[in-house]
Parts: C-alpha cells; structure tokens; sequence
C-alpha cells in the first residue's frame, strides 16, 4: 500500500513539473501596459487629414488634385476604425479619380486596386491593374501590385514573372515580396531573412511608416517559427513607434494565450481593444478563450455575435468568408459549402480549396473532399490549417499513413495554431 501511495505521489509531482514546464513567461504587463490606455492618435490624425482634403474638394469641380489624398486617408481611417464603410468611401473616390483624372489614372487604378484588395474583391483588382498596365503608367509600381494580385489570386506562375520583373536587392518593395514568395514555396527561413533585410533598409531610412510595417510583420513571422519572444520584442518596437497600433496589440494577446495560457490578460488586452478599434474578429478570439477555459456557453454566444457582426453588416461582403465557411461545417455544411464555392471562384488558391474540401467532409462528402486536397492543396501550400484539414480529410478516407507526417508537422506549429485546436490534433 505505502509503494503505491509512493507511486502516485510521484506521478502527482513530476505531472505538476510537466505543468509547470508548459507554461512559458514572455510576456510583461509593465512593457505594454501604457500602450492599452494610448489615445487614438492615429485615428484623430487620419480624422483630422479627411477633413482638410474634405474642405479641399470643392464640389462646383471634379477636384481631381484632391481626390487622391482623400481617398487614400479613408483608407486608413478602416485600417484605425475598423469601419468598414470607409473602404465604400475610398472606392467610390478612386473610381471618381479615374473617371476625371487626364494624367494621372494609374495612380487612382492602383489606388482602386489596393481598395478591392482590402475588400477581397480581387478578381476587380486584377482587371484594374491589368487594364491600366496596357496602357500609360508607371510599369514598375503597376508590377509590384500585379505581384500582390496574382498572389492572392494562386496565378503564382504570374507572380513569379512580375517579381523578376521587378528584381532588385537592394529596393525595399522588391525584398518584402521576395519575402512573401519565399514563405508561399514553403522557405519560412528565407521569407525571414529578407523581411529583415528590408528592416534594415526601414531603418536606414529612418522611416516611421515603414518601420512600422515591417516591425509587426516580421513579429508575424518570428511567431511562425516559433521565435515568440523575438515576436513579442518586434510588437513592442511596433508600440513604441505607434502606441495605438490594435494589429500588434491583438498579437500580443496571442501570445499571452497560446504560449502563456493567460486566458484572464489575453481577454484584458481584447476588451480595451474592442472599445477603441471594434471589429467581428475579436468575438471569436473571445469565443476561443472561452472554449479553452471550458465555458461552452459563453464561447457560443460570442461566435454568434461574431456572425451577427458580420451578417449584419453587408458591406463587409466577402471579407469574413473563410473566418464563416469554419464555422459553418460544424453548424450548418449546406451554408459552408455554399460559402466555400463562392470562395473558390472569387480566388482558386490552394487557401481556398481545403476550405472547400473541410466544407465537403462537413457534407458527408468524403470522397469528393480527397480528390479537391489531392488536386488543388497537397504539396501546393504550408500554410498550418491547410495541412490541418488535409488531414481530416485523409482521416476520414482511412489513410492513416498520410495523417501522421501532417500531425508530426502540426505538432511543431502549436503556437500558431492555438492550445484548443492542439487538443483536435492530439486526436488525428
């Protein structure tokens, strides 16, 4: 009796070691504390710059000076409100520019463009851009954003052409996408490598905008390989520049729940963003702490106030497609394979079918769902959701040799992939 009393109190101990071992501190509440309290600044300038070119515009003329710079602050008011209706505002504004630009219409085209992008309208922003190409423009910033297009299109065959169309080492532009091509063929070493060159480049520059860009993407791709802390110094240095910057704000919060499983601070950190930057995306980052601490209630209703965010308001369009058809194939497949075909023919990318393909399986569909990850994802994307539904759909075929390397790989992307779907892949 007294052995195995020893005994388990000996699983107890090293079961509380392992415990202990599992939780990480990277984070510290006194680095960011202030940044959460930050006023608008941003936003009150961006407020402030619309009501200057506002005033500017007169409306007995078409004003063409200055419907650019108008149309471009109502981009960045979306980007530091999160109201969507100011991309409607920038659109309609570009496409004002274009109509009675006489020579400057590719500047407004690529300005139009990179609005569409923004609303996942991008098929239009392809046609813009290609339109504007044939004729009389600025070839190499119309190159660059045929890049991006093409990308977000999966025409990689495109991208790459228009990326050595705009070679160049030692150009900031060109490194940030070298960067992107690099981590779409898989080479997450690479595309850090080159965002860190163009960090140099920002800093060299002594650019606040660029800095600032770069800081928070490349905290994205330290996150990616997992280097958490070099992803959380990289969201502080964002801070410090902008200190009302919500993006990097919300990586943080990440950080405190998937590497910390500080459900209590990672909550914190979204209600103060929620009050100043409010958007459906923090709804269901919610829902998920939720459902990690074991609340299923709470966790959904959170993710139905994410779909009546979404739902309604019909200007966001397509925008929440994939974040929808996910929740969909558990609650209503009809509506998430809708949703996934939709998805499909606005942009055939291998992000796109294994979403088809998990909205399939959701159908009872499975062999339908093997030929879509056999055709349009295997060996075609790295990205860890992608793999994650390869995997289920492999599963539920019974090829259990093909689920294994998958698991093994997902395993390594636990921080990426967050503690609640950890638990899923545990179970493949």
């Amino acid at each position: 009796m007294k052995k195995i009393l020893l005994l388990l109190i000996t699983i107890a101990f090293f079961s509380c070691k392992n415990e202990e071992a599992k939780k990480v501190e990277i984070t510290s509440v006194t680095d960011y504390n202030e940044y959460l309290s930050a006023p608008l600044a941003s936003l009150k300038e961006a407020e402030q710059t619309k009501d200057f070119w506002s005033k500017r515009l007169n409306n007995d003329t078409t004003g063409v000076g200055d419907i650019g710079p108008l149309a471009g602050v109502y981009g960045v008011l979306f980007s530091e409100s999160g109201n969507v209706e100011n991309l409607k505002h920038a659109e309609t504004l570009y496409k004002k520019g274009m109509q009675y630009s006489a020579n400057n219409k590719d500047a407004f085209a690529r300005g139009l463009a990179r609005n569409y992008i923004s609303q996942h309208k991008f098929k239009e922003a392809k046609t813009v851009l290609e339109e504007s190409y044939a004729g009389v423009s600025k070839k190499h910033e119309t190159e660059l954003m045929l890049f991006d297009v093409y990308m977000e299109l999966g025409e990689y065959e495109k991208a790459n052409k228009f990326l050595e169309k705009v070679k160049n080492p030692s150009d900031y532009n060109y490194l940030i996408r070298l960067s992107k091509w690099s981590d779409y063929r898989g080479d997450l070493d690479a595309a850090i490598k080159y965002m860190e060159q163009a960090k140099s480049i920002a800093e060299s520059r002594n650019s606040k905008e660029l800095k600032i860009w770069t800081y928070s993407n490349l905290g994205d791709y330290y996150g990616h390989a997992g280097r958490i802390k070099d992803a959380y110094q990289h969201y502080l240095m964002t801070l410090k520049l902008q200190p009302d910057n919500a993006y990097v704000k919300k990586g943080i919060a990440w950080i405190t729940y998937a590497a910390e499983k500080n459900t209590k601070e990672a909550n914190r950190i979204l209600d103060t963003l929620a009050k100043k930057h409010p958007v459906p995306d923090y709804y269901l980052f919610k829902a998920e702490l939720a459902e990690y601490d074991g609340d299923a209630s709470k966790s959904n209703a959170l993710t139905e106030a994410f779909l009546n965010a979404v739902s309604s308001n019909k200007t966001y369009g397509d925008m929440y497609n994939a974040y929808l058809i996910e929740i969909y194939a558990d609650s209503d497949p009809e509506k998430a394979l809708a949703l996934a075909n939709k998805e499909v023919t606005n942009r055939a990318t291998p992000e796109t079918y294994h979403l088809l393909a998990l909205a399939q399986l959701s159908n009872g569909d499975k062999q339908n769902a093997l030929e879509t990850i056999e055709k349009y994802v295997e060996g075609k994307t790295y990205e860890p959701m992608a793999q994650y539904h390869s995997a289920l759909v492999y599963k539920a075929n019974g090829l259990d040799d093909k689920v294994k390397p998958i698991k093994d790989e997902l395993l390594d992307a636990s921080f990426e992939l967050g503690p609640v779907l950890m638990k899923d892949i545990e179970k493949l």
